[in-house]
């Protein structure tokens, strides 16, 4: 049984968000965990009543809350009915991505899914802050980040985006792996260069390793040049060729980092057309740990 975390505001974006993943795996036995987060603001006692506490502002806002996720529930159950999935729903007074960092490990999450927004001049900060927030604090669980407007598609072409420095485990790999074995998903490793130029033997010998890995699965690379940005780049490669997900590992000088530190200016033009999976590096030392049991299990 997967288990899926979906935070939701109630608007429209995270109700995309909801339903793209109920119709991903809706072949599949699930548990979709709802979650709602509420922090009341204060108003200025100035303009606000003696008897008007910040205890019944609480309490207004978590009524509020409970009933929101109860009629998300009823929803769904209209919408899409299933005897292989069900749902839980959490109302807490706390900030967000606090909240989904602990219910993550509570409820052993295996899948995070958001809901994105779009551009919106000169604040656009690539996905939306809360998302942003979420990729940089969840360590261990992927997160799939779906577009406010994105219509489900079928995710039959997967771009895996990698510059190849890092050593990448078969357990990092392994929500990449599932989500091809679920979808007979083509995967496409996109490699992004500054200028062409020859892999370094590092860049080779994990390159190898990679493709050993994916050996299962229809897989290809392609080497692209990068056009004024990371971000800008993916965009395009991702429209060229139809990809319906975005697959990128989050660690220090990823292209997922780059990508969440790149000047305003350069994040203009992006637009996140299609979902995008962030996998979670390992921890140093259990990367460590795994590396050298796989290295032991190959020379055996």
């Amino acid at each position: 049984m997967k288990n899926i975390l979906i935070p939701t505001d109630f608007s429209e974006n995270a109700w995309n968000a909801t339903r793209y993943a109920l119709e991903l795996f809706q072949h599949e036995p699930c548990t979709f965990h709802f979650l709602n987060t509420y922090t009341p603001a204060i108003a200025s006692s100035r303009f606000m009543a003696a008897s008007f506490t910040s205890d019944r502002l609480e309490d207004g806002a978590e009524a509020c809350s409970e009933r929101g996720l109860r009629n998300w529930v009823e929803r769904i159950e209209q919408k899409y009915s299933s005897e292989i999935h069900t749902y839980t729903v959490t109302s807490s007074f706390s900030l967000l991505a606090d909240e989904v960092k602990e219910m993550v490990v509570d409820r052993n999450i295996d899948l995070l899914v958001t809901g994105t927004k779009g551009a919106s001049g000169i604040e656009e900060v690539f996905m939306g802050s809360n998302t942003v927030r979420m990729i940089k604090l969840v360590k261990n669980c992927p997160i799939l980040a779906v577009p406010q407007h994105f219509e489900l598609a079928r995710p039959d072409e997967i771009a895996f985006a990698t510059d190849f420095n890092r050593f990448y485990t078969q357990t990092e790999l392994q929500p990449l792996v599932d989500m091809a074995k679920a979808f007979g998903a083509v995967i496409r490793i996109v490699h992004v260069q500054y200028e062409i130029k020859a892999l370094t033997e590092l860049q080779q010998f994990n390159l190898s390793m990679l493709r050993k890995y994916l050996g299962k699965f229809e897989h290809y690379v392609h080497t692209v040049s990068e056009l004024n940005s990371v971000s800008k780049t993916l965009e395009v490669f991702t429209k060229e060729l139809d990809i319906h997900l975005l697959a990128m590992l989050n660690y220090q000088h990823s292209y997922m980092e780059r990508m969440t530190r790149e000047p305003v200016v350069k994040r203009m033009a992006f637009h996140t057309q299609i979902p995008l999976l962030v996998i979670p590096e390992l921890g140093m030392e259990a990367h460590s740990r795994i590396t050298k049991g796989e290295e032991v299990s190959m020379s055996n």
